[in-house]
């Protein structure tokens, strides 16, 4: 199955509650933060959503790899509330690793290559990317 990789564009001001919640569902809380999904149903409807303020596309394994070694940050919160009954998932075990769910990422060097308010295909930074998704992430590192 292939992973779609999206990436946080445009700050907070001015979003809807709804498009606020699906942000904060992705766990995109902030500019530059980058989540690695699965290509399903449910997460493309969730991307369909809030694509006029994100910019997503189809990563490669090696891509993958590389975020992973560089950007991934060990998960370091409780595992269970102090009476041991609620068992927290804020984390993704990756290869016998903790790690948090995103990666902060810095801005890409030489900029995202147009507006942050014009889609891809006209020039501009949001919405889909498809393979060149894997060049910003490059840049992002």
């Amino acid at each position: 199955m292939s992973k779609i990789a999206i990436i946080r564009v445009r700050g907070l001001t001015g979003i809807r509650k709804e498009i606020r919640d699906t942000l904060r569902m992705l766990r995109l809380y902030k500019k530059n933060y980058c989540v690695v999904l699965d290509d399903t149903p449910t997460n493309l409807g969730m991307i369909q959503k809030i694509k006029d303020f994100v910019t997503y596309g189809t990563i490669t394994d090696e891509t993958y790899s590389l975020l992973l070694k560089k950007k991934a940050e060990d998960y370091k919160g409780r595992l269970f509330d102090r009476k041991g009954k609620i068992q927290y998932k804020k984390y993704r075990v990756v290869n016998g690793r903790k790690i948090k769910p995103y990666f902060r990422l810095n801005p890409p060097k030489k900029g995202f290559n147009g507006s942050i308010k014009q889609p891809f295909t006209k020039g501009g930074a949001l919405g889909d990317r498809k393979d060149k998704i894997n060049d910003l992430i490059k840049r992002m590192l």
